[in-house]
Order: C-alpha cells, then structure tokens, then sequence
C-alpha cells in the first residue's frame, strides 16, 4: 500500500464513529466526581488550586473507563497516584532545564514501557505524562507542588469512594464477557442448521476466560451465575459443529436425519440465549418448554445413527445440565392452545407425578406463577461448577454429574433435580494476581521486551525522544509557558502501531478544531465567571466520559471544550487558547506522525513468523487432540485443553498483525494479501476439525477411539458397541506430524516450500490399516492433511514473486 493510500485509509478508520453500547449513569457519576472536588477547590482555595485538582478526578475518570478486569476503584487510585508522583518530581526538577529534560525522558520511556504490561496500563502512564506537562505550570514553590499533588490524589480517592458508594453493575461487565460467549455458541448453532461447515470465531470465548479470572477475594463476592457457564460454552461448541458436519457426523444434506440435527441445533441455541440473556441480567433463567421437549430422545426412538446419535446424545446431556448450572428458580414458558402462553415455576425439591401436561412419567408437578410459589433454594454444602474446572479437561470428555446409562441423561420438561454434592470438592477458578503480585508479573512481562525487535521497545524511545524534542520546539517558539501542548498531543497519539497513530493524529486535530471552536465562542458571547466555566468544563467532562467509546475525534472535541472551560475558570483568554491550542496541537500531531515515520515499527516482516507460530500451535494442538483419542486420561485431557489456549493465542497474534499490516505503506515482503488470506483459511479449517475431533474423545475409562460406535440409548438395554482399534496407524500419523511441523515452520519463516509427503504417507498407512472401517479420528486425519497442503500450496514462493 502506497504512503497516500494508507493516509487516506487511516484517516477515513479515525473519523468512522463505532457503535457502542452507552453508559450514561457511570458517565454522570464520573463527571459528579470530577464537578465535586472543582467545586470544594473553588470554595475552599482559588481557582488555580481547583484546576490543578481537576486533572486528578479527570485522568482518575479516564482510568475507571479503559477495557481493564481490574476493579473500578483500584484504576482510579493507581492513575491518581501515578499523576501526583510525576506532578511532584516534575516540579521539583522545573526549575533546571536539563533537569527536567532528563526526568521527561526517563518518565516517558518507563511509559513507554507500560504497554508491555497491557494497553490500558500504557495509556494511564501517557496520561501521567500528559498531566505533568500542564501541572508543572501551577505551583510557585514546594509545598504548593506538595498541595498540587495531593490535590490530585483526592480527586482520584473521591472517584474511587464514589464507585464504592453508588455501584453500577459492579459484575456487569463480566456478565456482558459471559453472556457473549453463551450468544456467539448460540449464533454458531444457527449458522450450522444452514452451513453445516460454518468456522466459530473463539474470540468471545477468549474474552470471556480473561473476564473469568478472579483474585480470591473476587472469587469469593462473584456471584453464582458467572461460575460454571463458560464451560459449558466450550463444551457445547465442538459437541455443536460434529453434529452437523456430514462427513464426520455421516448425516446427509436432506431427509429426516438432517431435520433432526437442525431441530437440535435450534433447540440448543434458544437454550443458550436464554441463559445469555439471564446472566446479562441478573435473572433466572427463562426457556421455552417447545426446545426442551426437542432436546429429549423421541418416543419413536433415536432419528440418528453412528457418530452424529453420539453427539446428539451428548449434546441432549449437556443442554440438561446447562439449565441445571443456573443454581435458581428455572422458569419454563408454555404454550397452550387456548389460553396462550403462561409461565411454571420447577422445583428440584417436589416429588416425582404423572401429570400429562407435565410430560408424564414420573415428571414433577409444576406449580403455576402464584403467591404460594417457592424459589429454589441451594443447601450449604452445594457449589457452583467454577471456571477454573473446565481447563482440566476438553470438551465431550467429562461425564456430566447424574447421568445415566452411556453418561446421557434424559431430559424432561420440568425435571432439574438437585445435583449430589457429597465429596465435591471446593469451587476453583482462573487466578488473577493481586495488585502486589503484579509487580513480578509485570516485570517479567517488561524483560520479555527488551530487544531491538520488539515494538514496545521501539515505541518507548520513539515516544520519550518525541516528547523531549516537543518540550524543547515548545519552548523556543512559545516561551511564555504555553509550548506543553505540543509533547502533549504527541504523548496523546504516538501508539505502537502505524495505523492507531495516524488515525488519532488527524482525529485529534480535526477534533481539537471543533471543539476550542465551539467551547471559544460560547466563552466570547456568554463571557461566564468561574462558576458558569466550571459548570461547562463539568458539562464537556461528561460528554466525553459518555463518548469514549465511539470516536477518538468526539473525545478530543469534548477534551478540547473541557480544556477551554477550565482555563477560563483560572481567567486564561479564549481568543489566546483558540490560537495556540489549535496550531499546537497540529504541530505535535505532526511530530508524532514524523516520528513513528522516521523509527518505525512495521508489522507488516513479522506476517510470515506469525503464520509459523500459528501454524506451529495448531501442531501441537492436532498432536495433543490425537494423542488423546488414543490414550484417553486426565493428562492428555489437560493437554488437549493447554494446546487449545495456544492455538487460540497464535491466532489472536496473527490477526491483530494481519489488520495492522494491512494499513502499513510497507510491501508484503513475499506474502501478500491473498496468499495471507488463504493461509488463514486453511489454519482455520485446520482448528475446526480437530473440533469435530475433539467431541468425540472417549471417557476417561474407556478404550481408544476412532469409532463409528454410539452411546447406548438411554430409555433401551445397554447394548455392544463395536470400536475400531486404530492404535497403531493414529500414532504413527501422529508421530509422523509432529515431526514434518517443526521444519515446516521454518520453512514458513524463510518463505521456502512446505512438505507434508510424511504425513500423507502416514495417513494412507493408516487407511490400508483400518480397511473398510470409517474411524472418525481418520475422516479428521484426511481433513486435516487435506489443510496442511492447501497451506503449503498457499505460502509457498510463486513465480515472479
């Protein structure tokens, strides 16, 4: 892409306006924070002292609304903190120039540093940075640098006492990550009643696992319903795309086998959205007794066969205990031919009846909505299946709890019993360390990017030399004190890609423009007082909190209001700020945009090493899935789950390099766009058959797998299930892909060609093995060669490339 195009590309992306979901009652409670510690500071002190402790309640805002799991209160207190240490060093280094210098550029370079930590910790440290350019400019002496200071760590401690005393869905964000997951399963179960090949983006899963890791203390407050449901989720999506899959699954295009499994993936999907919808909510869970009577076998007896019976089978069991892992009142809807739809309330505790509106035999009475109705209540001893059990294991491998014959438990409309808890071991979940024990986390983290090569290392010295050369252009050109605002649109834009860079450098200026406009000629007509200006600054503070999520231009434009009001609460000229903002903020968007030009860090060289990575997961991945079907236990079960989180990493690595990359100005270095977007498609084919794989992992108890075999049927005698033993041919195959993956991925990396002829051989071994038998780990054996050469025959070197 040409250095126009790309300009062009990153303009358009930094003025596109995203739609969001809207908070408006954290918006007003952050901008009730910030109008609090102004109006104390104008009533107590002087207007000086209430603009300096506005930037604390402001920047300690900003940190409560960045994408972190991190607790509301603890943001505000950490951004507080950071801002009233920089602010005090920086003044007591103001005095001497090179002093100053010096301590800017080591202060920017530990910020710089920050994002190796994650993206939220780096933008807290550029905004210490950015404060401490404008609060240096407050303070006469040291112990009004100290009042400053403190100042600032108010008003970070009254944004966190306001979060505590005036909680907005405190869980509500791990709720949205959790009933995401639950939706996107629910949405893949729709697209395979069409699509019977449809891929599944795991992306809401990942977030949903990131969102589930607690510190202990959280663990312990979490509410119920955010333990236990993701792993289902897991479970159900490959149980999912097995079952409609008709090469692995064996169902045809058409008929009543294929109405069937479309019949069951609908039912699945209306029971997984009314628990996303509960748990989004807060509120029990609410299905409609039409998918539960789906989701049981039909009294003329099993529709499927062979291997989509098993996953039907499997699939009717964990739907039965995904409405069980509510651990609330489970409401059941109705439809009845006359009186139209009516709600029932189900108790675990009631006795079995034969009631024919109730399913009959041996279903429990429902009672009907009424004052007498009972919710369901948890005894002592019973706990919730925590997040932190479904990594022990993959999906389709566990036995659910209560199950019956062939571990599939009948479901009837109405019968959610009490679960045995006798023995259950105490809830585990996914750890998150404490404040204090981020401190080796993230140090760990700050050496792992120490090297030339690293963006994060390039990032922080391109940003601390912007910034000194900022500081230094400023104040040869404006000596009069007003210079910081050309580091300080710099440290605001440089990001440590090219495409967030450029596109917050014109959507800062342009929105800067619109909004010392605006703000300048409301001061100019109305001329307000202290008061009226901080009530505006107030005002402009709160659009920008509700607005954050939208568009980068919309925030500079509120910040630039916000900015205006303040200074005239202080008695700073309008006509004076409208000037200098403008053209300043031009020039340090400009230094910025010539800085990342000038020491770049392109994604665009580091295609090919990610593919291999990826490619390399999605080995081990296939190695440890096949392992597993061959020597089923609790140890290749964890390892299947371990090589399935590195899959999914490599491949959120490759695509948030493919998308930068593709608004780099940079060539395609022996990859280009299409031969990337091949490669993605086969890697991706690659990770959904061994899906299909994975839901057909034997019990921990049972032999190897590679079966066309069934789970008896619940309601018959258990009957003899033939199984192919297809021990040696698999391993062989598995051997000989775990050799060809190594070499293959450095032939990626240095853009020769790939050979799988080892695994082919292997695979065809292993098909005169087995003979007539149609094992399901082979069908997925031939899938996946059939990926790993289209790979090949995607990246390898073209003529004329």
């Amino acid at each position: 892409m040409s250095w126009g195009r790309a300009l062009r590309e990153t303009a358009r992306a930094g003025m596109r306006v995203e739609r969001t979901a809207l908070t408006p009652l954290i918006a007003v409670r952050g901008a009730c924070g910030v109008a609090l510690v102004v109006g104390l500071a104008l009533w107590l002190g002087s207007p000086t002292l209430a603009v300096s402790s506005a930037f604390g309640a402001f920047a300690s805002g900003i940190a409560t609304f960045l994408h972190s799991w991190r607790p509301r209160p603890v943001r505000a207190l950490a951004a507080a903190g950071g801002l009233a240490v920089s602010t005090f060093l920086a003044y007591l280094c103001v005095p001497w120039d090179v002093a100053f210098l010096v301590l800017l550029a080591v202060w920017t370079f530990g910020a710089g540093l920050a994002w190796a930590v994650g993206p939220t910790s780096g933008a807290v440290a550029a905004l210490t940075v950015a404060v401490m350019l404008v609060a240096v400019t407050l303070p006469d002496t040291v112990r009004g640098a100290l009042t400053h200071a403190a100042l600032i760590a108010v008003g970070g401690l009254v944004q966190a006492a306001l979060i505590v005393l005036f909680p907005v869905r405190p869980w509500g964000a791990r709720r949205d990550a959790l009933a995401d997951a639950l939706a996107a399963v629910a949405d893949y179960a729709r697209r395979l009643r069409h699509d019977p090949t449809a891929p599944f983006d795991p992306e809401a899963l990942m977030e949903a696992r990131t969102a589930a890791a607690v510190t202990p203390r959280e663990a312990r407050r979490r509410p119920r319903q955010l333990g236990g449901y993701r792993a289902l989720a897991e479970r159900f999506r490959p149980l999912l795309g097995s079952l409609a899959d008709p090469f692995i699954g064996g169902v045809p295009a058409e008929g009543p086998e294929r109405e069937r499994v479309r019949a069951l993936l609908a039912a699945s999907a209306t029971v997984l959205d009314a628990s996303a919808r509960a748990i989004r909510r807060g509120e029990p869970v609410r299905i409609p007794e039409a998918a539960l009577t789906v989701l049981q076998v039909p009294d003329s007896g099993p529709v499927l066969s062979g291997a989509a019976r098993k996953s039907a089978l499997r699939l009717i069991a964990l739907t039965d205990e995904a409405v069980e892992a509510a651990r609330e009142p489970v409401e059941v809807t109705r439809t009845l031919p006359v009186f139209g739809s009516r709600t029932v309330w189900i108790h675990a505790d009631e006795p079995p009846g034969d009631d024919p509106a109730d399913g009959g035999s041996g279903a429990p009475r429902a009672r009907r909505r009424s004052g007498d109705r009972r919710p369901y209540q948890a005894p002592p001893d019973e706990t919730a299946a925590e997040d932190g059990t479904d990594d022990g294991g993959s999906g389709g491998t566990g036995r659910a709890a209560g199950t019956g014959r062939g571990g599939v438990r009948r479901l009837l409309p109405g019968r959610f019993g009490r679960r045995a808890t006798r023995g259950t071991p105490s809830p585990r979940h996914l750890h998150r360390p404490t404040v204090p024990g981020l401190v080796p986390v993230a140090t760990r983290a700050l050496r792992r990017e120490l090297h030339w090569s690293s963006p994060v290392l390039r990032h922080a010295l391109r940003l601390a030399a912007v910034v000194v050369v900022g500081q230094l252009v400023g104040e040869l050109v404006l000596p009069d004190g007003h210079g910081y605002w050309i580091p300080l649109t710099a440290v605001m834009v440089l990001r440590p890609d090219f495409s967030q860079t450029f596109e917050r450098g014109v959507s800062r200026f342009t929105g800067t423009l619109g909004g010392v406009v605006l703000a300048g000629a409301v001061v100019a007509l109305a001329d307000p007082g202290p008061y009226p200006s901080a009530v505006l600054a107030v005002v402009s503070l709160g659009l920008m909190y509700l607005l954050l999520s939208t568009n980068y231009a919309l925030v500079s434009a509120c910040t630039a209001g916000y900015v205006v009001f303040l200074l005239g609460v202080a008695g700073s000229e309008w006509g004076q700020t409208l000037q200098e903002r403008v053209l300043l903020t031009a020039a340090g968007g400009l230094l910025a945009m010539l800085g990342y030009a000038l020491f770049p860090a392109w994604e665009t060289p580091r295609l090919r090493d990610r593919l291999a990575d990826w490619l390399t997961a999605n080995g081990r991945y296939a190695v440890a899935v096949l392992d597993a079907a061959e020597r089923p236990g609790a140890r290749t079960a964890r390892e299947v789950r371990d090589a399935l989180l590195d899959a999914r990493a490599a491949r959120r690595e490759w695509g948030r390099t493919a998308e930068r990359a593709g608004a780099e100005p940079v060539r395609h270095r022996g990859l280009d766009r299409r031969a990337a977007r091949d490669a993605q498609l086969s890697l991706v084919t690659m990770g959904r058959v061994l899906m299909l794989l994975e839901a057909h992992l034997p019990e921990h108890a049972s032999g190897p797998t590679g079966t066309a075999a069934t789970d008896p049927d619940p309601r018959t005698p258990a009957k003899g299930t033939a199984r192919v033993d297809a021990g040696r041919g698999g391993a062989a195959y598995a051997l000989a892909l775990a050799t060809a993956m190594e070499p293959n991925s450095r032939a990626v990396r240095d853009g020769e060609p790939l050979d799988w002829t080892p695994v082919r051989s292997a695979l065809d071994a292993w098909r005169t093995e087995c003979g007539t038998a149609d094992p399901v780990a082979l069908r997925v054996a031939e899938l996946l060669t059939d990926a790993l050469e289209e790979f090949g025959s995607a990246v390898a070197p073209r003529a004329g490339r």
